[in-house]
């Protein structure tokens, strides 16, 4: 469990609970120096955010800022013909946690993305996961024509 006070949110489950001192309860030797915070409704153990995300913001911010090479093809996810494949070069999203959440789904530069349909929402495909997108998502997604 993470030492220190205030409020956490599960990955896991989305349970929002407040983070309090108190003894680790696995067999970590960190113990009270431990990072982890585990939720109180699933159980699931996670790194403190305030400690160990910091870092990758910064990473993930100066990428978000700069111009990939070669961006001549560079075209909106929302320009493709459905059924068109393209190499994803940018996820340029204003919020943090929503370019995270299409990171978990396997959107990173460089990666094959299939788009399926563009009507009543984007639907695309990366690698065996289709995921539906609303048009302000696909706005964001910068890909690259073969």
């Amino acid at each position: 469990m993470a030492n220190g006070k205030g409020n956490a949110h599960c990955p896991m489950c989305g349970m929002v609970f407040e983070k309090t001192e108190t003894v680790c309860t696995t067999s970590c030797a960190l113990r009270k120096g431990c990072a982890s915070v585990r939720c109180p409704g699933c159980d699931y153990e996670f790194p403190d955010q305030a400690r160990s995300l910091s870092w990758l913001r910064r990473i993930f911010r100066k990428r978000a800022t700069t111009t990939p090479p070669g961006n001549g093809n560079r075209t909106s996810l929302e320009q493709l013909r459905s059924g068109e494949s393209a190499e994803l070069v940018e996820l340029s999203c204003a919020s943090p946690s929503r370019r995270n959440t299409l990171t978990v789904f396997g959107l990173t530069p460089g990666t094959v993305i299939t788009l399926l349909q563009r009507s009543p929402s984007f639907v695309i495909r990366v690698g065996e996961t289709e995921l539906g997108l609303d048009r302000e998502i696909a706005r964001g997604i910068f890909v690259r024509r073969p």
